[in-house]
């Protein structure tokens, strides 16, 4: 005998549900404040559920099941609150769940009394698991007791006044679990008992309770409930699936495709076990796919920091979307990807003609309140494109491409050493104590410039310039002179042509202002070549002056090369 069974195949015909296209979203119902809440570790008290509520208002839900109001005081009091306060916007409606036993349907309904919109929920079992081992009734039971469950429900609906008002949810729970067959029998006869009305007034939900099939066998049950069930025109299909083997997404989405109308599900997939489906993947995804889903996740941030205070969990790290690591890219080639795409968005519209498209990213994070300098963060994997775009964009250092190589090994031996991911102000500590204003063997003191020729156009070809410099070399007072056509290439020719202090190649210069404002330092970089061996070391050096600073990072590239010579680097 095998432990677990072989799910058996679904008769639909051609599979036709995998040629549709999602072209619009389903309708969402949140069931966080009743599904989600009672698999909490410490359940929401009322005040949390009331601060929950609002949240799930403002992120645009319609449709909110609100409690099980026969389960406890606490439950039928929230359902009251909300009523008798006023608390209910006129566009959601709120659902109530209850199982079908009389008594429990009286207590919910009398809990709705006095609501202007609400929908009544009504669950019953109809797998044979549940059905033999669970409650011992025979499948003709299980369709008895829906019929006069529901029976129930229209009668206290008269009763209280609520006729018209309040709408009707039936769900045979279990359904994956249980013979299709079977199900369209209890459901056509619970319809039939309800009689006619519009779709928005009768929900059939039918769930995925415990996730035991692939996927696409979800849809097929959905697809062949659809072609069997003959009050399509007046009814609601709904469905609720649940994560046990980490396929709700993708279960519900299929389900969708194959005719589903209503999704029920979470915020973050709380629930029973691993859960509900989670919402905000699930419509974020058909966002993704530019298609309007009417809920509001903008503020992202703000949205988890609510839930994870009133239920006590928190979202994982790696959460689509939610969690603190979706945008983050550890991987130097995928950080080089990233800045190359951000540094490219003109380029990427013109190609795919749409306003996103970046390697690794497949939504703008600001679309969810994330922020881009939270993109990239920065260990020993990280690569020197990663850490390159921090400099850039969160401290506005722009780096010659060549000096790339160099930062990326600085940081990465920082990162090695600490055994953790480093911060930007540890990025920008490492940046400043590898290569600016580097103390080491040659110290200026002083600097002055003469300018000869036309000293009112130093643009010309012609226009040369004269530098004096006193500095110390391991200690000792020098002072030097040299020329060239500009302060940087004068001091060059004087340390290595005219004092012939260090023998070297001018590889590479660049220099900006750092900041926007009147008080901005100028930056410079400067690669120098060493002669004896070839190797290039980058110096950077701020200062007020811009001459200052590009003097100061030659002599801090200088620094780097002989400290590193004599075994000091």
């Amino acid at each position: 005998m095998k432990k677990y069974p072989q799910p058996a195949t679904i008769p639909v015909k051609h599979r036709e549900w995998l040629n549709h296209e999602l072209k619009k979203s389903p309708t969402w119902c949140s069931v966080d404040l009743r599904d989600g809440n009672q698999a909490l570790p410490m359940p929401m008290n009322p005040e949390k559920k009331f601060e929950y509520f609002k949240l799930l208002c403002s992120i645009g839900f319609k449709e909110i099941e609100v409690s099980f109001p026969s389960a406890s005081q606490d439950d039928f009091g929230f359902v009251r609150r909300l009523i008798e306060e006023k608390e209910i916007p006129p566009e959601v409606c709120i659902s109530v769940l209850t199982q079908a036993r009389e008594p429990l349907i009286r207590r919910t309904v009398e809990s709705l009394a006095g609501v202007d919109r609400a929908i009544l929920h009504l669950y019953i079992a109809t797998s044979d698991l549940h059905e033999q081992i669970v409650f011992g009734k025979s499948r003709e039971e299980t369709l008895r007791v829906a019929v006069e469950g529901t029976k129930a429900v229209i009668r206290y609906l008269k009763e209280y006044n609520l006729t018209g008002k309040v709408g009707y949810e039936f769900s045979p729970e279990e359904f994956t679990d249980s013979d299709l067959d079977h199900v369209l029998d209890v459901c056509k006869a619970v319809k039939e008992t309800w009689g006619p009305c519009s779709k928005k007034d009768f929900i059939l939900n039918l769930p995925q309770t415990v996730e035991r099939r692939p996927p696409h066998h979800y849809a097929d049950m959905i697809a062949y409930f659809i072609e069997k069930y003959p009050y399509m025109n007046e009814t609601t299909i709904s469905i609720h699936s649940h994560n046990d083997q980490g396929c709700a997404v993708a279960s519900s989405e299929f389900a969708v495709m194959a005719g589903a109308e209503r999704v029920e599900g979470t915020l973050f997939g709380h629930g029973e076990r691993t859960g509900n489906v989670d919402i905000c993947t699930m419509a974020l995804n058909l966002e993704s796919r530019n298609i309007p889903t009417g809920l509001n996740f903008s503020d992202m941030p703000r949205i988890v920091k609510l839930v994870e205070s009133v239920t006590g969990i928190e979202v994982h790290e790696r959460h689509p979307y939610a969690g603190q690591l979706a945008f983050t890219a550890f991987s130097g080639s995928h950080q080089d990807a990233i800045r190359k795409g951000m540094d490219n968005m003109e380029k990427s519209r013109e190609i795919f003609g749409v306003k996103w498209k970046v390697p690794y990213l497949h939504i703008d994070p600001a679309d969810i309140g994330r922020k881009y300098e939270k993109l990239i963060r920065i260990n020993s994997q990280s690569g020197k494109g990663g850490v390159v775009y921090v400099l850039e964009h969160d401290f506005g250092i722009y780096p010659p491409k060549g000096m790339h190589p160099e930062i990326g090994t600085a940081v990465q031996s920082r990162a090695d050493s600490k055994g953790d991911e480093l911060d930007a102000t540890e990025l920008l500590k490492v940046f400043n104590d590898t290569f600016v204003n580097i103390k080491g063997p040659f110290v200026l003191q002083k600097f002055n410039r003469i300018s000869k020729g036309d000293e009112h156009d130093e643009s010309r070809e012609d226009a040369i310039v004269e530098v004096c410099l006193q500095l110390t070399v391991d200690g000792k007072p020098v002072e030097i002179r040299g020329t060239g056509n500009g302060p940087i290439s004068a001091t060059v020719h004087a340390i290595r042509d005219e004092a012939g202090l260090y023998y070297f190649i001018l590889e590479d210069f660049s220099e900006r202002t750092l900041g926007m404002n009147a008080d901005a330092k100028a930056i410079a970089f400067v690669g120098v070549r060493r002669k004896r061996d070839g190797r290039l070391f980058y110096g950077v050096g701020e200062h007020p002056n811009i001459d200052l600073a590009a003097i100061t990072a030659l002599f801090s590239a200088l620094n780097r090369a002989m400290l590193e010579e004599r075994g000091l680097l």
